[in-house]
């Protein structure tokens, strides 16, 4: 199998889980392979894999491989495959527009961004980077409220001819003007908002459709998050957080057998402890009725390392773009959206989302298409073989 061509939009945390995953599974077998959801995907595993481009702002990370980027500062998270290679990509200068938050220069260094003093490079530059890197999907990880930054880079992937992973809660899949723009081009694109893979808001809706299907009425319920990464930090300017709480909330709300008030429903980001580090604490509490308007309540305390907790996911979604790509299939991807990201542009229950996903994996490619060139399926050529 030819390799998964990616670019990466922020060098940050979750970045360096994938890519230290990239590897990690590389030498791995099925068998051992503990911690995917997926072992394969199309013919497709975590380790055919190649990140092309990267692009981020601080000045400890530009300029450099990525090999050595991904553990640079202000990254903290867990590091559990620490010999990569040099990979002869080096991280590029990219935009800064709203990916830095003024408030994040009142901390120290080690915490924060440290934005490098270089060029930012104009829409062309990027795009010509990106064409001459040969990328077939790009993967967005710029932090929460990068909205002027995140449409800056879509545009950049339509112009590149690329797929797109949108991790972040910024509305570009979700939002009908821009996914129409991708089935225009016949792009494939995922989003918004990555789920972890076993995180808060995964957990807090499997048990609110636990509620739902036991017929226990839920009244109230907040869900509050703890961390130490940066990406806690830059949400503790509160105007970035609009589109992250209507995303983790949405998501709880839609599997809801009733949605609840504003005022009973509080689902967000709490605080940055900086020694959790990349540590992810999540307090959930659900208080309802059950038989006999008999009243109960449940709380939930999970502790994981959060950008690992996206990296699997991360991988199945760059997999399912790739197929995407080999069926000349453009436009919102559905199914991955819905199970993977946690604002897609349509809800469904998990157990839904899960079987939609698994149909879309397993779906036969047509011969022809799979035998034609990558470049005509992605320029809009026929889907079928000429005669």
């Amino acid at each position: 199998m030819n390799k998964i061509k990616i670019a990466i939009v922020g060098v940050g945390n979750c970045a360096s889980s994938l890519v230290q995953g990239i590897y990690y599974y590389r030498d791995k077998t099925e068998a051992d392979a503990v911690g995917l959801m997926h072992w394969q995907i199309g013919g497709y595993r975590p380790g055919d894999i190649e990140v092309v481009a990267a692009f981020d702002i601080d000045k400890r990370k530009v300029g450099q491989d990525l090999a050595q980027a991904i553990f640079a500062a202000p990254n903290n998270t867990t590091i559990f495959c620490p010999d990569i290679p040099k990979t002869a990509v080096t991280v590029r200068m990219g935009r800064i527009m709203d990916g830095f938050s003024d408030h994040m220069r009142d901390y120290e260094e080690r915490h924060t961004f440290v934005p490098a003093d270089a060029l930012e490079p104009d829409k062309a530059e990027v795009v010509r980077l990106l064409r001459e890197s040969e990328a077939e999907v790009l993967l967005n990880y710029l932090p929460v409220g990068s909205e002027e930054a995140t449409r800056f880079y879509a545009e950049c992937a339509l112009d590149a001819d690329m797929a797109m992973v949108n991790n972040i809660p910024v509305f570009i899949a979700s939002d009908p003007v821009w996914a129409r723009r991708f089935e225009e081009k016949n792009l494939p694109i995922i989003g918004d908002d990555i789920k972890a893979q076993l995180g808060a808001t995964i957990t807090h809706r499997t048990l609110t459709d636990l509620f739902k299907k036991r017929g226990v009425k839920l009244e109230r319920t907040y869900q509050l998050n703890t961390g130490g990464n940066t990406d806690f930090l830059n949400m503790l300017n509160r105007s970035r957080l609009a589109s992250k709480k209507e995303s983790k909330t949405e998501a709880v709300q839609s599997v809801a057998a009733q949605r609840l008030g504003d005022d009973d429903i509080h689902i967000g980001p709490s605080d940055w402890v900086p020694w959790q580090k990349d540590n992810k604490l999540c307090f959930i509490r659900m208080e309802g009725k059950m038989f006999g308007d008999v009243p109960m309540n449940l709380e939930l305390r999970l502790s994981v390392e959060d950008s690992p907790n996206s990296a699997g996911v991360a991988i199945d979604a760059i997999r399912c773009c790739k197929l995407a790509l080999k069926r000349h299939e453009g436009g919102v991807l559905i199914p991955p959206s819905a199970y993977f990201m946690k604002h897609p542009p349509r809800q469904y229950s998990d157990d839904e989302a899960y079987n939609l996903v698994e149909a879309f994996i397993h779906e036969p490619l047509r011969e022809e298409l799979d035998e034609m060139p990558d470049h005509r399926r992605r320029e809009g050529q026929p889907a079928l073989a000429e005669g």
